[in-house]
């Protein structure tokens, strides 16, 4: 599984309708799971991103398919970052010339 972490900015729409925030973040939840990915951890924060996402996806057109139909919703505009554990980092560097 790869992991990913998401930032996510409310849209104007989303601001507006920031009282069904937590309730949206169940949808998505269980729309992730359509698309076989997890939803490790979900954050509101303060600062320059509104929302923080730790997601694990079966591959990159999992992540990216959940990652549209999200923005398709019209609530937030993302931002997706590969992660990588310190296992994987490890497998990687060993590979290093």
């Amino acid at each position: 599984m790869a992991t990913y972490v998401v930032l996510g900015n409310f849209t104007d729409q989303g601001i507006r309708n920031a009282k069904e925030s937590p309730r949206r973040a169940e949808a998505f939840k269980k729309t992730a799971e359509t698309f076989g990915v997890t939803v490790k951890e979900l954050f509101w924060t303060q600062g320059r991103y509104d929302v923080v996402t730790i997601l694990e996806a079966p591959d990159e057109f999992a992540a990216m398919t959940l990652s549209l139909s999200l923005g398709a919703l019209g609530n937030v505009r993302t931002e997706s970052l590969r992660a990588f554990s310190a296992a994987d980092m490890t497998k990687v560097v060993e590979k290093m010339l």
